[in-house]
């Protein structure tokens, strides 16, 4: 009956239907219930199991037709259940619906495809867009304070390798579960745009701040916070702005309450804000300005030892002493971009990254 409008291969056993749909995929299979060797219903759990067969729409069409067996038969993933004997008309009907079902279907998911293909690549592209926008005024806050240059690039590899410790430690590991830790590693890079409100003769200083300078200075983090607040007002990446935000208002605050802007302490200060702190201040520390050396790597890890429980969280301190080793600009591929080896830039554009308010610190100490 059905041979005249369809292709139709038969098989008297479950063992049958098996060996056929090594070399085919039906759109459709009929299935009886008592059958020799496996019952019908044994077939079907093996068709669902497997993942190429188990999107092929199954028909029972048995004489097994009690309330019981069909809940059985559609429990365990038939679409429909015709029971012997049937009207010809009918199982042609029903085999017709399920085939332009599954016509339909398959329109549906290549259109879904097709939609999200399409969403990814519009969001890929306003992820470049947003990349490129971050990336200038990441490069106009560091062309503005050209003795730090390279320091967003660095602190944000130095982040990276912090929270991936952190997390191998389960250190703070339920508050790290709820961050996208991408997105808040890419949003380091606007930890300091409030520099771009700073006044040239105060961040372009050849030799040490003034106290009142370096108040001045220190304005930077809510600036910052002011800067980030307004785009935020008129974009929807909010969660990305959080993070920047966050960071650019607390990366100055220090364990002991001692810091700046808001005077915040211990667990009181945003966790991103503790991690910013100690990366950031490992690559002032480590890197040479005109009237100071850089530290050495040893030395910098000892007064980042030293300062833990005052000016870091000794949580996230302990992380980094345990795998200092891995900070350590050496450490590094030397191809790295973002240390700056073989790039077309002077070193001493480079390498020179010393934050003012530390300069301001060491200084005056």
């Amino acid at each position: 009956m059905l041979n005249d409008k369809f292709d139709v291969l038969t098989a008297s056993s479950g063992a049958s239907l098996f060996q056929i749909l090594e070399d085919t995929m039906p759109d459709l299979i009929l299935l009886d219930i008592e059958m020799p060797e496996m019952n019908g219903y044994d077939v079907i759990v093996k068709l669902k199991r497997e993942i190429k067969t188990a999107s092929i729409p199954v028909i029972f069409l048995t004489s097994k037709i009690s309330l019981a067996d069909q809940e059985k038969g559609l429990n365990l993933g038939a679409v429909d259940f015709i029971a012997k004997p049937f009207s010809p008309e009918l199982l042609l009907q029903r085999v017709n619906l399920h085939l332009l079902l599954e016509k339909q279907k398959e329109e549906l998911r290549r259109y879904s495809h097709t939609l999200e293909v399409k969403v990814e690549q519009q969001s890929r592209t306003l992820l470049e867009l947003q990349n490129t926008i971050l990336k200038a005024v990441v490069e106009l806050v560091e062309h503005r304070d050209s003795v730090t240059g390279g320091h967003i690039d660095r602190t944000q590899q130095y982040l990276r390798r912090l929270v991936d410790f952190l997390v191998m430690h389960g250190v703070y590991e339920e508050e790290l579960s709820k961050w996208d830790i991408d997105l808040f590693v890419m949003s380091s890079q606007l930890h300091d745009v409030g520099k771009i409100s700073i006044k040239d003769r105060i961040l372009m200083k050849p030799g040490p701040l003034t106290e009142k300078e370096f108040e001045e200075m220190k304005n930077h983090c809510a600036l910052g916070v002011d800067i980030i607040t307004r785009i935020a007002g008129s974009t929807t990446q909010n969660a990305f702005l959080e993070y920047a935000k966050t960071l650019a208002g607390t990366h100055h605050e220090k364990w002991d309450g001692n810091g700046y802007p808001y005077g915040l302490h211990g667990d009181g200060i945003p966790l991103q804000g503790r991690l910013m702190a100690i990366v950031d201040v490992y690559d002032a520390l480590t890197n040479e300005r005109p009237y100071k050396k850089a530290f050495s790597h040893e030395e910098s890890v000892e007064i980042i030892r030293q300062e833990s429980g005052t000016h870091f969280d000794p949580k996230v301190a302990d992380i980094f002493l345990l795998h200092e080793k891995e900070f350590n600009p050496a450490a590094f591929e030397p191809q790295d971009p973002v240390f700056g080896f073989g790039q077309p830039q002077k070193a001493a554009d480079d390498c020179a990254m010393f934050t003012m308010e530390w300069r301001w610190e060491t200084e005056s100490q």
